[in-house]
């Protein structure tokens, strides 16, 4: 394929969103412009037509992320008029999404790369103001709100954190199902 049909094949987006799997299935240290051409099927070569390094890549699929996670969060969960069952269908949507918490675990192996250090701190804040904008819509006092909005993210970063551990046994549909029914029951006042 000639570098002019690799081009006009393939776009940046196609560039961030396969560069957002294999941080997904590998790791952000994973992310190589040599391998990501090869799992795209072009050469490295198309990839500069796009982006001059692998950070700037990396930066915006980042921020392709960020947008989605955001414009998702609006459409699916934040315009429920009623906060209990906006709490309810956010724990609901979020233990239907696999791909963005592949993402996200894989994101909080590399705080210490500043570009997603940077965006997770934004996408944490932006998260926890959400729950606690929930919890206070739902009658709790400011305090009390923003203990259970840490307490409710805590409980999802943990959920992450625990299935990137080797060996640790991995619940069944059945099971995990029984705990996100526990989490809502747990979490929503």
């Amino acid at each position: 394929m000639s570098p002019r049909n690799e081009r006009s094949r393939l776009t940046a987006e196609d560039w961030e969103n396969g560069a957002l799997t294999m941080i997904a299935e590998e790791g952000v240290n994973a992310l190589a412009v040599e391998a990501l051409a090869r799992r795209l099927n072009v050469t490295k070569g198309s990839f500069y037509w796009h982006f001059p390094t692998r950070e700037a890549l990396l930066k915006a699929a980042l921020v392709r992320w960020e947008a989605r996670d955001e414009r998702e969060l609006h459409e699916r969960v934040s315009q429920i008029a009623e906060p209990r069952a906006r709490l309810r269908e956010l724990f609901h949507w979020v233990a239907r999404e696999v791909q963005p918490h592949r993402v996200y675990a894989a994101l909080l192996q590399a705080l210490d790369q500043p570009a997603v250090a940077q965006v997770m701190g934004r996408v944490s804040q932006r998260r926890m103001e959400f729950l606690h904008q929930a919890y206070r819509d739902a009658g709790m006092a400011r305090g009390q709100a923003s203990h259970r909005a840490r307490l409710a993210y805590a409980a999802y970063v943990g959920f992450l954190q625990l299935n990137v551990i080797p060996d640790l046994p991995r619940l069944s549909h059945e099971q995990f199902d029984a705990y996100v029914e526990h989490v809502i029951a747990t979490l929503v006042p």
